[in-house]
Protein backbone atom coordinates (compact mmCIF):
# COMPACT_ATOMS: atom_id res chain seq x y z
CA UNK A 1 0.00 0.00 0.00
CA UNK A 2 2.74 2.56 0.36
CA UNK A 3 4.23 2.20 -2.59
CA UNK A 4 0.83 2.59 -4.08
CA UNK A 5 0.67 5.41 -2.29
CA UNK A 6 4.42 6.94 -3.42
CA UNK A 7 3.81 5.80 -6.93
CA UNK A 8 0.70 8.43 -7.13
CA UNK A 9 2.77 11.13 -5.39
CA UNK A 10 5.24 10.53 -7.95
CA UNK A 11 2.36 10.33 -11.01
CA UNK A 12 0.83 13.73 -9.50
CA UNK A 13 4.78 15.18 -9.58
CA UNK A 14 5.32 14.30 -13.04
CA UNK A 15 2.41 15.47 -14.47
CA UNK A 16 2.53 18.90 -12.97
CA UNK A 17 6.07 18.92 -14.32
CA UNK A 18 4.18 18.05 -17.56
CA UNK A 19 1.64 20.37 -17.10
CA UNK A 20 4.15 23.50 -16.39
CA UNK A 21 6.26 22.98 -19.37
CA UNK A 22 2.96 23.30 -21.67
CA UNK A 23 1.76 26.02 -19.97
CA UNK A 24 4.98 27.67 -21.19
CA UNK A 25 5.20 26.38 -24.40
CA UNK A 26 1.21 27.86 -24.76
CA UNK A 27 3.08 31.21 -23.47
CA UNK A 28 5.74 31.11 -25.65
CA UNK A 29 3.17 30.86 -28.61
CA UNK A 30 0.98 33.43 -27.30
CA UNK A 31 4.27 35.60 -27.44
CA UNK A 32 5.16 34.94 -30.76
CA UNK A 33 1.52 35.54 -31.93
CA UNK A 34 1.76 38.77 -30.40
CA UNK A 35 -1.16 37.94 -27.66
CA UNK A 36 -1.13 39.63 -24.47
CA UNK A 37 -3.36 38.81 -21.36
CA UNK A 38 -5.09 42.57 -22.62
CA UNK A 39 -5.47 41.12 -26.03
CA UNK A 40 -6.76 37.80 -24.40
CA UNK A 41 -9.10 40.23 -22.13
CA UNK A 42 -10.69 41.96 -25.24
CA UNK A 43 -11.25 39.16 -27.00
CA UNK A 44 -13.08 37.23 -24.27
CA UNK A 45 -15.07 40.37 -23.77
CA UNK A 46 -16.12 40.43 -27.55
CA UNK A 47 -17.04 37.15 -27.67
CA UNK A 48 -18.77 37.36 -24.57
CA UNK A 49 -21.07 40.42 -25.48
CA UNK A 50 -21.26 38.30 -29.13
CA UNK A 51 -22.55 35.56 -27.09
CA UNK A 52 -25.14 37.78 -24.69
CA UNK A 53 -26.65 39.58 -27.79
CA UNK A 54 -27.49 36.45 -29.21
CA UNK A 55 -29.21 34.70 -26.32
CA UNK A 56 -32.67 34.40 -26.27
CA UNK A 57 -33.45 36.50 -23.16
CA UNK A 58 -31.43 39.59 -25.14
CA UNK A 59 -33.55 39.35 -27.78
CA UNK A 60 -36.68 39.04 -25.97
CA UNK A 61 -35.66 41.82 -23.87
CA UNK A 62 -34.83 43.95 -26.68
CA UNK A 63 -37.66 43.23 -28.64
CA UNK A 64 -40.14 44.14 -25.48
CA UNK A 65 -38.20 47.59 -25.04
CA UNK A 66 -38.81 48.42 -28.38
CA UNK A 67 -42.84 47.83 -28.27
CA UNK A 68 -42.57 50.11 -24.79
CA UNK A 69 -40.53 52.92 -26.54
CA UNK A 70 -43.45 52.79 -29.16
CA UNK A 71 -46.39 52.63 -26.75
CA UNK A 72 -48.58 55.73 -26.29
CA UNK A 73 -47.76 55.81 -22.08
CA UNK A 74 -43.83 55.78 -22.83
CA UNK A 75 -44.43 58.76 -25.28
CA UNK A 76 -46.98 60.90 -23.20
CA UNK A 77 -44.27 60.27 -19.79
CA UNK A 78 -41.42 60.80 -22.37
CA UNK A 79 -42.88 64.77 -23.26
CA UNK A 80 -43.76 64.96 -19.49
CA UNK A 81 -40.74 64.57 -18.08
CA UNK A 82 -38.73 66.92 -21.03
CA UNK A 83 -41.70 69.31 -20.50
CA UNK A 84 -40.51 69.25 -16.37
CA UNK A 85 -37.06 69.38 -17.19
CA UNK A 86 -37.57 72.36 -19.26
CA UNK A 87 -39.72 74.22 -16.83
CA UNK A 88 -36.91 73.30 -14.14
CA UNK A 89 -34.43 74.71 -16.14
CA UNK A 90 -36.08 77.51 -16.48
CA UNK A 91 -37.11 77.83 -12.70
CA UNK A 92 -33.59 77.49 -11.67
CA UNK A 93 -32.47 80.06 -14.64
CA UNK A 94 -35.11 82.20 -12.96
CA UNK A 95 -33.43 82.12 -9.53
CA UNK A 96 -30.13 82.67 -10.89
CA UNK A 97 -31.45 85.87 -12.12
CA UNK A 98 -32.61 87.03 -8.95
CA UNK A 99 -29.65 86.04 -6.63
CA UNK A 100 -27.35 87.97 -9.21
CA UNK A 101 -29.37 90.89 -9.46
CA UNK A 102 -29.68 90.91 -5.83
CA UNK A 103 -25.94 90.56 -5.86
CA UNK A 104 -25.02 93.20 -8.21
CA UNK A 105 -28.05 95.63 -5.62
CA UNK A 106 -25.46 94.97 -2.96
CA UNK A 107 -22.89 95.75 -4.92
CA UNK A 108 -24.36 99.00 -5.41
CA UNK A 109 -24.84 99.53 -2.29
CA UNK A 110 -22.26 101.79 -0.35
CA UNK A 111 -21.33 99.16 1.70
CA UNK A 112 -18.64 97.43 -0.91
CA UNK A 113 -16.44 100.36 -0.85
CA UNK A 114 -16.26 100.54 2.46
CA UNK A 115 -13.69 97.71 2.88
CA UNK A 116 -10.82 100.12 1.56
CA UNK A 117 -11.62 102.78 4.24
CA UNK A 118 -13.20 101.35 6.94
CA UNK A 119 -13.53 98.44 9.29
CA UNK A 120 -16.69 96.09 8.61
CA UNK A 121 -17.65 97.01 11.75
CA UNK A 122 -18.13 100.67 10.45
CA UNK A 123 -19.92 99.55 7.05
CA UNK A 124 -22.35 97.62 8.68
CA UNK A 125 -23.28 100.21 11.01
CA UNK A 126 -23.64 102.61 8.04
CA UNK A 127 -27.24 104.09 7.90
CA UNK A 128 -27.13 103.42 4.16
CA UNK A 129 -26.87 100.02 4.77
CA UNK A 130 -28.96 99.89 7.92
CA UNK A 131 -32.00 100.78 6.19
CA UNK A 132 -31.91 98.68 3.00
CA UNK A 133 -34.08 95.78 2.53
CA UNK A 134 -31.79 93.04 2.91
CA UNK A 135 -30.80 94.00 6.17
CA UNK A 136 -33.82 94.86 7.45
CA UNK A 137 -35.37 91.54 6.62
CA UNK A 138 -31.87 89.76 8.21
CA UNK A 139 -32.18 92.13 11.48
CA UNK A 140 -35.92 90.92 11.62
CA UNK A 141 -35.04 87.54 11.70
CA UNK A 142 -32.34 87.33 14.18
CA UNK A 143 -34.47 89.38 16.36
CA UNK A 144 -37.40 86.88 15.59
CA UNK A 145 -34.49 83.91 16.84
CA UNK A 146 -33.34 85.73 19.40
CA UNK A 147 -36.76 86.10 21.07
CA UNK A 148 -37.56 82.40 20.24
CA UNK A 149 -33.90 81.51 22.01
CA UNK A 150 -33.80 83.78 24.75
CA UNK A 151 -37.01 85.11 25.45
CA UNK A 152 -38.45 88.68 25.82
CA UNK A 153 -36.48 89.47 28.53
CA UNK A 154 -33.11 89.27 26.01
CA UNK A 155 -29.91 88.05 27.38
CA UNK A 156 -29.39 91.16 29.63
CA UNK A 157 -27.50 90.69 32.86
CA UNK A 158 -28.23 93.00 35.85
CA UNK A 159 -25.05 95.13 35.11
CA UNK A 160 -26.02 96.05 31.60
CA UNK A 161 -28.11 99.54 31.81
CA UNK A 162 -29.78 101.25 28.98
CA UNK A 163 -27.15 103.22 28.04
CA UNK A 164 -25.17 100.69 27.26
CA UNK A 165 -27.83 99.11 25.04
CA UNK A 166 -27.67 102.54 22.14
CA UNK A 167 -25.44 101.15 19.31
CA UNK A 168 -22.77 103.20 18.33
CA UNK A 169 -19.72 102.87 16.06
CA UNK A 170 -18.02 100.90 18.53
CA UNK A 171 -20.89 98.83 19.83
CA UNK A 172 -23.35 98.15 16.94
CA UNK A 173 -26.67 96.47 17.87
CA UNK A 174 -25.74 93.18 16.90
Amino acid sequence: MYSAMFQVEEEIGTLRQVLSAKERHAAELKRKLGLSPLTELKQNFTKSWQDVQTSNAYLSASSTLEDISRSEAYKKTQETLSQAGQKTTAAISNVSSVITRKLGDMRALPFSNSFSNYSIRHSISMPAMRNSATFKSFEDKVGNLKYKVVGPGGDRSPADSPADSTPTQENPPF
